[in-house]
């Protein structure tokens, strides 16, 4: 990320802390450099089980040029997509969590890692979250391929057994 870049993600996380001169104190002094920050106010956070979430955000990086913020732990079992506000409430999908109003996210300051959780999709600044229906249709496809290389007894999805990620049937897609 840019400096200017960092600057306008800074800014925009902040704008919910209850007192963003204190949470930029956090992350600048504080040595595991992360500080916590309310959902529901200018986002949502869906968590998925990182063997679901990896899959998704490989398919929604397909369909968006950009998605919105990502976080993961450095345990990869978990990630968390940003979407718009109210969207944790009306989430009824089995295995994900929903952060909305009255939960806080553990944030690492833009572009570090630190304190067991990093950014896979830094902000940008400008308030791009990922849409939740695009999110949900990425999940399907995400779990519809994983489904299929069970199956097939191929780890790659793509159904023809070889597990090299190329569905020409050739070991190592040649």
């Amino acid at each position: 990320m840019s400096g200017s870049g960092v600057k306008a993600a800074v800014r925009w996380l902040v704008s919910v802390a209850p007192d963003p001169a204190a949470c930029r104190w956090e992350w600048e002094r504080n040595p595991q450099g992360i500080v916590l920050l309310p959902a529901g106010k200018r986002w949502d956070v869906l968590i998925l089980p990182g063997e679901l979430g990896y899959p998704t955000l490989d398919v929604l990086t397909r369909l968006v040029d950009r998605p919105g913020p990502v976080l993961a732990d450095f345990g990869d079992a978990r990630m968390g997509f940003f979407v718009p506000p109210g969207t944790a409430s009306r989430w009824l999908g089995t295995g994900v969590r929903g952060a909305g109003p009255g939960t806080w996210i553990v944030v690492p300051y833009p572009g570090r890692a630190a304190g067991g959780v990093r950014w896979l999709i830094p902000p940008d600044g400008s308030g791009t979250l990922t849409d939740a229906t695009l999110l949900e249709l990425a999940m399907h496809e995400a779990a519809a391929s994983a489904a299929t290389a069970a199956r097939h007894g191929d780890g790659d999805g793509d159904g023809d057994g070889d597990g090299d990620g190329d569905d020409s049937g050739n070991e190592g897609g040649r």
